[in-house]
């Protein structure tokens, strides 16, 4: 023991330092960042899974897997803000990853060296602190992600029986997460070039099937749930079919590419371009077996997302970035004086343009750079529940000075989605606020709020600028309060139809 802290004492307390840092960047102002429209139904979910045990599979009612929001529902509850153990939980998450992508980058290429700045790289590199900062499934496969690639990788050097069983169930949990564990399932045996020895093939496939097999046991339990066929159809919503790429291949492949190119400029940020570039330059011709089942992780899943995805978000290809940081950090392994000039050059850019980055994410969310369409959906727009918590506070407020067996009523535009779910969220212990979704584009007070009022309860009206398509004193409702959503990109659909700034108002009714 006291060799092996010999060995890895300043490794271990350096990693320590990094972790540190880790955390700090994605606990600091957790919640500054308004609630999203999904955060705010994975949130509502889990409190309502917690609170009914007929209801565990409520997800699959859209078509989502529900391991996240089974994981959430046994803590929400003991907190006072949900949107802060939802994001918690990520938080944790993207420290796994940080650990797995040590893990996995020291047993590809035995260097503690580049373990570390592997595992600094993913640290700092905005697009994990932005989505490890957020109440989203996707920190949570990244984390099953990288462990599942690393067990995989221990499987095909070792050949053991245990090394397989376990890469099962890192596996089967990713299932149990998001659809695009199917990705690591077809991957997998990329990690079969790493074996040295031959005729190991059959050995191989046996492990390789011990792994399916636990992990699809695991995620057959999904078929206890009522709406299990879901995913299959909610999934075909995402993507076109096999056959769409014999009709029309570079539609919308050349699009999207250009958009996931821009994900990687603005969040790896652009500085960590050249460094994977050249780290996959350099290992192909130096450790292509080593490389290659990373390479296949981080590529493969992109052209085939470009090609098939229907939309692509910066999300959407979170999974694939780890195995781009550790083809980056690979360059360090390197003995040519004129690399490491260049990698440590890149690296201290890197380092300006993440810390940069991060602190307007810290500090004053508005103003980090991110690309449109994500800028749209988290800050701008219906999706982003800027003034979502201080209504919810108004309205407990409200609920505490009510005489018994009176109700206060909220409405609500739409059904699901940022709102009702947003507030519900928030609501949820307070019995005597009722929420309820009224549609979208509001000309006049929704027939059951009327009623509402008319039986003498607190009536109120929440709805974004845009949904709401008459001057609202024309209709009785009188303005508490509004909470502007920051300004719109010139010359979207957006501006053009609903104008450079959406808000969202809280109204009474009268």
């Amino acid at each position: 023991m006291k060799k092996i802290w010999q060995e890895w004492k300043w490794v271990i307390l350096i990693l320590i330092g990094v972790i540190g840092v880790a955390l700090f960047l994605r606990l600091y102002n957790l919640t500054l960042l308004p609630v999203f429209v999904d955060e705010a139904i994975y949130i509502r979910w889990s409190q309502i899974m917690g609170n009914e045990p007929t209801l565990r599979f409520l997800p699959l009612s859209d078509g989502k897997q529900p391991l996240y929001m089974w994981v959430l529902m046994f803590f929400v509850r003991h907190f006072s803000d949900p949107l802060y153990i939802g994001r918690l939980i990520s938080a944790i998450s993207g420290i796994g990853t940080l650990l797995g992508i040590f893990a996995l980058t020291f047993v590809l290429f035995k260097s503690k060296k580049v373990a570390l700045i592997a595992s600094f790289l993913y640290c700092l590199s905005p697009f994990f602190v932005f989505f490890d900062r957020m109440a989203l499934v996707d920190s949570m496969l990244n984390f099953f992600g990288v462990w599942t690639v690393f067990f995989a990788v221990l499987t095909s050097k070792t050949r053991r029986l245990d090394m397989a069983m376990i890469t099962g169930f890192f596996l089967g949990f990713m299932l149990l997460t998001k659809s695009p564990a199917i990705f690591f399932v077809i991957l997998l045996p990329f990690t079969w070039f790493l074996v040295k020895e031959k005729f190991q093939t059959l050995k191989l496939i046996i492990l390789y099937g011990i792994t399916l097999i636990i992990s699809y046991g695991m995620y057959n339990i999904l078929r206890l749930g009522p709406n299990f066929h879901l995913i299959a159809m909610r999934n075909l919503d995402y993507v076109y079919p096999y056959s769409h790429i014999l009709t029309d291949p570079l539609n919308p492949l050349k699009g999207h590419m250009g958009g996931i190119i821009s994900y990687f400029i603005l969040l790896t940020p652009l500085s960590l371009v050249p460094l994977f570039a050249f780290g996959i330059f350099l290992n192909l011709k130096k450790n292509l077996k080593t490389i290659l089942p990373i390479l296949a992780l981080a590529i493969g899943p992109l052209i085939v997302i470009a090609e098939y995805s229907k939309v692509v978000t910066a999300r959407y290809i979170l999974f694939t970035i780890p195995f781009f940081i550790i083809l980056a950090a690979s360059i360090f392994i390197s003995k040519s004086k004129l690399i490491k000039y260049f990698s440590v050059f890149f690296l201290i850019i890197f380092v300006i343009q993440s810390i940069n980055f991060d602190y307007k994410l810290l500090t004053k969310v508005e103003t980090v750079p991110l690309p449109y369409g994500d800028r749209s959906g988290y800050l701008e727009e219906w999706t982003a529940g800027q003034g979502i918590k201080e209504i919810a506070s108004y309205l407990k407020n409200e609920a505490r000075d009510l005489p018994a067996g009176r109700q206060i009523i909220i409405g609500t535009e739409g059904y699901f989605g940022t709102l009702p779910q947003g507030l519900e969220m928030y609501l949820t212990d307070t019995d005597n606020v009722l929420v309820i979704g009224v549609g979208l584009g509001i000309n006049q007070i929704p027939q059951s709020l009327k009623e509402s009022k008319e039986a003498g309860n607190k009536t109120y009206l929440v709805i974004n600028r845009s949904r709401l398509s008459v001057e609202p004193e024309k209709i009785g409702l009188k303005l508490i309060s509004s909470y502007e959503k920051p300004p719109r990109r010139v010359g979207s659909m957006e501006y053009t139809l609903y104008g450079p700034q959406e808000a969202l108002y809280f109204f009474e009714i009268e």
